[in-house]
């Protein structure tokens, strides 16, 4: 089955408002030559409403990197999944790596998130991964397994339609480490075999599953090229309008569209 690329830049913590801004007025220029992938920015809190808005005549989809799973109440910091939908939010992460390893997210608040999201009608982005230490013990399907098991739990095959998994090695976030396109296909046909045991093979042909993890243009079409891979959730590299249209136009390539760049 043919998936459509999904391209999604994390922008963690950077970019003020402004700065939001002036990327998206350059960038929109470019991403109007893409038409076979789904592209995706990912600004933080502060900047999603004004993105909203600079976005909402464009087909560039707006997202969130992280939400409470109340719809509201006394959770000082918080940010609820109403609150991103009023500021043109379609997607949000839920359950990256640095949410769960520095913020202490577990598999059931990951889960919970992943419910509110769907009940406000954004879809989420799973993320699974293992630490360099898991990876070395040759641990890295156990992990997948139980941030899986714990991330799904309560879904139906109705609901997994709605949802994006990304598989982000921790060991490859910001360091500068990418996973080869061999250990990122295995790991990523692994997810897809768990989903066809637990849901059913269309379902587990039909959800797309990127891969994260020091994606630049250099790596993109090598990555991007693995029979199971949908598409790249990137940090540093989309930080720079330039270079995530590199990275888009390497997903576009592969799908039998001559590189508009």
């Amino acid at each position: 089955m043919k998936r459509r690329p999904l391209i999604a830049g994390n922008w963690k913590m950077h970019k003020t408002s402004q700065e939001t801004q002036e990327f998206i007025e350059s960038f929109l220029s470019d991403v109007t030559k893409f038409s076979n992938c789904d592209v995706l920015l990912i600004p933080p809190f502060t900047s999603l409403d004004r993105a909203g808005r600079l976005l909402s005549e464009s087909h560039v989809f707006l997202g969130a990197q992280d939400m409470h799973s109340e719809a509201s109440g006394a959770y000082t910091g918080a940010i609820s999944p109403g609150m991103l939908v009023a500021c043109g939010c379609d997607f949000v992460l839920a359950g990256h790596s640095e949410r769960r390893y520095v913020f202490g997210d577990s598999d059931d608040v990951v889960n919970r998130k992943l419910h509110a999201a769907l009940e406000n009608e954004l879809r989420p982005i799973l993320c699974v991964g293992e630490t360099l230490d898991q990876r070395q013990a040759d641990q890295t399907e156990v992990v997948l397994e139980d941030q899986l098991d714990g991330g799904l739990k309560g879904i139906d095959e109705r609901m997994l339609a709605d949802i994006v998994i990304a598989y982000e090695p921790v060991w490859a976030i910001g360091t500068g480490e990418t996973a080869t396109p061999e250990q990122a296909q295995a790991a990523i046909a692994f997810i897809r075999d768990w989903l066809e045991m637990h849901f059913n093979k269309p379902a587990a042909a039909a959800m797309r599953i990127l891969y994260g993890g020091s994606v630049k243009p250099a790596n993109a079409r090598s990555l991007q090229s693995q029979p199971d891979i949908d598409g790249a959730l990137i940090g540093g590299a989309s930080l720079d309008p330039d270079s995530f249209a590199q990275i888009i136009a390497a997903a576009q390539s592969l799908q039998g569209v001559d590189d508009p760049c």
